[in-house]
């Protein structure tokens, strides 16, 4: 009977070490690498007052061009009629940028509505859409951001969450914010 509460404290020790250990939790309103949201006022230009905006960059399609150069022409002799030496060319290989590489801006959610219980929400409609296959964890993790960009890309190719995609899942009722106008 004596050992009984002994394990029982080694026992909460040892769960209380482990928690310690435990990494804080990641930041769950971090945008993707190369992405970023705006806050409020600071979007694009044309943009509606106090809507949050995600900014993002298409991907750059790059193609590899070889070419082929002439470094000495061809000699030929005195009359024109016999060729002395060929001429020599030299193959060069470069990259292109053929397409993509712009900045684009959309309006997403903002910040502060992007909590852990809104992100499970999500994982929850994308599963039910057939997107998302990971655990419902409430963490923007990379499986989230794939499953967000699958489910977007017919139209928008990004693995930030618009505020359209949020609508078309169920889980934003958006209006555009008020315009008041000073009393008379």
């Amino acid at each position: 009977m004596t050992r009984l509460p002994y394990l029982l404290m080694s026992g909460l020790c040892f769960g209380l070490a482990l928690s310690a250990c435990t990494p804080p939790a990641p930041d769950v309103t971090k945008p993707p690498e190369g992405a970023r949201l705006i806050p409020p006022g600071e979007g694009p230009d044309g943009g509606r007052e106090g809507a949050c905006y995600g900014q993002d960059t298409t991907p750059a399609a790059i193609e590899t061009v070889t070419e082929s150069r002439l470094v000495e022409p061809a000699r030929f002799s005195h009359d024109g009629s016999t060729i002395i030496a060929p001429p020599r060319y030299e193959t060069a290989t470069r990259q292109v940028v053929t397409a993509g590489g712009q900045t684009y801006y959309f309006e997403v959610p903002c910040p502060d509505i992007l909590t852990p219980e809104f992100i499970s929400s999500v994982q929850r409609a994308l599963a039910v859409r057939g997107v998302y296959r990971g655990p419902i964890t409430g963490v923007m993790d990379a499986p989230t951001r794939m499953a967000i960009r699958a489910f977007q890309r017919p139209t928008f190719n990004s693995e930030i969450l618009t505020l359209e995609t949020a609508r078309t899942l169920g889980l934003i009722n958006y209006a555009p914010l008020p315009v008041f106008e000073p009393a008379q």
